[in-house]
C-alpha cells in the first residue's frame, strides 16, 4: 500500500510526462503529420479519411481506449490513468499554437518527437499509469504475457504508422518508423533510469577456489557456488557466481585468464541489482 507522499509522487509523474508528451506531439508530431506511434499518429493517419480536427479524434480515441484499460487493468489503473485522460487534451490544447514550429526536416521532427514523446510516455509509465491513449494496448498485453513493455509499445506505435500506408505513402511511413524507434527507446531508458546496470558472470573451472579467492580480494565481490553436473561426462563441477560492476568486467577476465585459460565463462547483462554492495553499502 503506497503513502500518501508516494501517491503524490506518482501524480507529479504523470502529469509532468503527459505535459511532455503533449509538448512532443504539439512541437513535432502534428505539424510536420507525422505518423507516429499513438493516438497522435493514428489521428493523423485517418485526418485525410475522416473531416474532423486532429485533437477532436485524438480526445475520442483517449476517451475509448481509457474505457477499455479501466476494464482490463483494474482500478487503480483506471484511477491514475483518468488524471491522464483529463490532463492531457488540456495541455495539448495549450501547447497547439503556443510552441515555436522549427523549420526542421521531417526525419529530425520525427526522431526528437520520438524521444520526447517516449520520455513523457515512460515517466507515466513508472508509476503504473499511463498516459492513456495506444500506451494501454500494450500494458494490456504485458500483463497478460508479461513481454518487455518497451517491445509491445515498438509494436503496437509500428502498427499504427502501418495505417498511414494507405494515404500518406510510403516515405511518410519510413520516416514515421523513426519517430516510433526512438520512442521505445526512451520509454525504455526511462524505466530503467535509476537501476543500477552490472553483468552477472557465471565461470566453470578446475581452480574455481583461487578465481574465487581473487574475486573477493581485488574486486571486493561476493560470489555464490552453484553444484552442477556435465552433461556429456556427467562429472560434477562448480559455477562460480558473481555480479559486478561493468566496468569491472574487463579486470575480472583478466583474471579468470591468468589463473585458467581454459575456463568456460557466460556473461550476461543485468538491468537492474539489488543488494549489498549495489542498492546498499555494503558488498554483495
Amino acid at each position: 500500500m503506497k503513502t500518501l507522499k508516494q501517491k503524490g509522487k506518482d501524480i507529479v509523474w504523470v502529469v509532468a510526462g503527459n505535459a511532455v508528451l503533449a509538448l512532443a506531439v504539439s512541437m513535432f508530431i502534428l505539424p510536420y503529420d507525422i505518423l507516429s506511434g499513438g493516438v497522435a499518429g493514428i489521428a493523423v493517419a485517418l485526418q485525410p479519411l475522416i473531416p474532423l480536427p486532429v485533437t477532436l479524434m485524438v480526445n475520442i480515441l483517449v476517451v475509448g481506449l481509457f474505457v477499455i484499460g479501466a476494464c482490463f487493468l483494474g482500478k487503480e489503473f483506471a484511477m491514475k490513468t483518468i488524471l491522464s485522460s483529463l490532463i492531457y487534451p488540456v495541455f495539448l490544447t495549450f501547447f497547439s499554437g503556443r510552441v515555436p514550429i522549427l523549420d526542421l526536416d521531417p526525419i529530425l521532427a520525427s526522431l526528437y518527437g520520438g524521444l520526447l514523446g517516449g520520455m513523457g510516455v515512460g515517466m507515466a509509465l513508472r508509476t503504473g499509469a499511463s498516459t492513456g491513449g495506444m500506451d494501454i494496448p500494450p500494458l494490456i498485453v504485458h500483463k497478460l504475457t508479461h513481454i518487455e513493455i518497451a517491445k509491445l509499445v515498438l509494436i503496437t506505435d509500428a502498427l499504427t504508422v502501418l495505417l498511414g500506408a494507405f494515404t500518406y505513402g510510403l516515405e511518410a511511413v519510413l520516416v514515421g518508423f523513426v519517430s516510433v524507434w526512438a520512442s521505445s527507446v526512451a520509454i525504455d531508458k526511462v524505466l530503467m533510469f535509476g537501476g543500477q546496470q552490472a553483468k552477472a558472470i557465471q565461470i566453470i573451472s578446475d581452480q574455481y577456489e583461487q578465481i574465487i579467492e581473487q574475486i573477493h580480494s581485488r574486486l571486493e565481490r561476493g560470489t555464490t557456488l552453484i553444484e552442477a553436473q556435465g552433461g556429456y561426462t556427467y562429472e560434477k563441477r562448480k559455477i562460480v557466481l558473481v555480479v559486478i560492476t561493468k566496468n569491472q568486467y574487463p579486470a575480472l577476465m583478466e583474471m579468470v585468464t591468468a589463473i585458467d585459460k581454459e575456463a568456460f565463462v557466460i556473461a550476461n547483462d543485468t538491468h537492474e541489482v539489488k543488494g549489498f554492495g549495489f542498492s546498499f553499502e555494503f558488498k554483495v
